[in-house]
């Protein structure tokens, strides 16, 4: 089987996360960072907002199951794409709305979807569209962060409700 890779971010990683561990077709999610110029960094790090770089998860996925297209209609159906450097109460360059492409194929289709979602949203889109840089994934706490903590106080009132809007919009794609 011939997997692709996605990197999406598109505020904190625990919500996004949570959401396409559940897509069928998605065999891995990871937390990370990426696109900064600190190598190694730490959480401490990207939460002070110097580093430059984005929360993202990194989805290993099978193209013959759920395309990246699929992947981009469900990565700005969880997410507000026109809010810079921010979700909701989470602010910072960290929570920027990102998309690395890992071809020029994921390009062409990222491109192609900010546009169709240039005419959904009231707002202009803001998210970046840039080429896969190194990817750091996230201290060990953070990986299944939603399935290992779902009363904790953001994942109970941030995470469950993205999570729930996402299995009735895509109720077709959820693993079974």
């Amino acid at each position: 089987m011939a997997t692709e890779i996605a990197t999406l971010g598109g505020g904190c990683f625990w919500c996004t996360e949570a959401v396409f561990q559940q897509l069928n077709g998605v065999l891995a999610v990871e937390s990370g960072y990426t696109g900064g110029q600190v190598p190694n960094p730490t959480y401490e790090q990207i939460c002070q907002g110097d580093t430059g770089h984005a929360e993202v998860v990194r989805l290993t996925f099978d193209p013959a199951v759920v395309s990246f297209r699929e992947i981009l209609e469900v990565f700005f159906t969880i997410h507000d794409p026109t809010t810079l450097n921010r979700q909701g109460n989470d602010v910072g360059t960290q929570y920027r709305s990102v998309i690395y492409y890992h071809s020029p194929e994921q390009q062409d289709t990222a491109r192609h979807v900010i546009s169709e979602m240039a005419n959904v949203w009231d707002a202009p889109i803001v998210t970046e569209l840039s080429p896969a840089e190194t990817f750091y994934k996230a201290e060990d706490y953070h990986q299944n962060f939603f399935r290992q903590n779902p009363m904790q106080g953001y994942c109970a009132f941030i995470v469950a409700p993205k999570v729930s809007k996402f299995r009735q919009t895509f109720a077709e794609k959820i693993k079974r």
